[in-house]
């Protein structure tokens, strides 16, 4: 067996421990039925822009080559399991880690948006995490929104002098982190207390901040750490994306 498939092997036998352990029965994300229906409809007609465009994106980096459905798939199965590792935080959501800051900086962050509708679909089908009517929210906040910021973050910092593991360090972990600054807005619009929706941001933030703060630094060392080992086991996989050698 070679390093590179035994790096597979290890990744593949990593993430189902860390599923068999880490998944209970539980609501994460924005749970069924809390979101009021006029709000489960906004968020997803605002997501659907977002998913047609990831759509394309994703049928054209197989186009180009088959063999990029590899990571494709092994972004998926990162988000799918990290995102099911969750801590209670709030009566209608939880804290976890995201895992869509990888993907981002990997594929765009129009591919991820498809990439975590797939995922919180089974999420909410297979088990019972988060919901179908509050799928619109939850892909807003976690795979398109979080995204959206990882890749902005990554290039903007590549333009400097910063070291490539820094970089992608800083847009894992604040891009999971505004997650939930998304999901405090979502929440505080559904239900605004008597001073106002800006008054529910802070609040859901607050209760928030004690169990995300951590996580999103460990998604962000978790997400290096897996770069580290791509670049020295799948680096022509890499190549063929253009994630090395295109200056990026």
């Amino acid at each position: 067996m070679t390093k590179r498939e035994r790096f597979i092997v290890a990744l593949v036998t990593a993430c189902v421990w860390m599923l068999s352990i880490g998944i209970n029965t539980e609501a994460m994300h924005i749970m069924e039925g809390y979101l009021p229906p006029v709000y489960c409809i906004g968020w997803g007609i605002v997501s659907v822009p977002f998913l047609v465009a990831g759509f394309f994106s994703l049928k054209k980096k197989i186009a180009n080559d088959r063999k990029n459905i590899t990571l494709i798939a092994m972004s998926g199965a990162f988000i799918f399991v990290i995102s099911s590792l969750k801590i209670p935080s709030v009566t209608g959501s939880c804290s976890h880690m995201t895992g869509t800051g990888l993907g981002a900086i990997l594929l765009g962050a129009s591919s991820v948006s498809v990439l975590g509708l797939i995922v919180l679909l089974f999420q909410a089908i297979l088990l019972a995490h988060g919901g179908l009517t509050t799928l619109g929210a939850n892909t807003f906040s976690m795979a398109i929104a979080g995204p959206l910021l990882s890749i902005a973050i990554y290039k903007l910092l590549k333009k400097t002098k910063i070291s490539n593991y820094v970089a992608i360090f800083l847009a894992a972990a604040l891009g999971d982190l505004f997650t939930y600054c998304v999901t405090s807005v979502q929440l505080a619009l559904a239900y605004p207390s008597a001073s106002g929706a800006g008054t529910s941001v802070v609040k859901f933030l607050g209760v928030f901040a004690p169990t995300q703060l951590p996580l999103c630094l460990l998604e962000g060392i978790i997400t290096v750490l897996i770069m580290i080992g791509l670049e020295k086991y799948a680096s022509m996989e890499l190549k063929k994306i253009g994630f090395i050698g295109a200056g990026r």
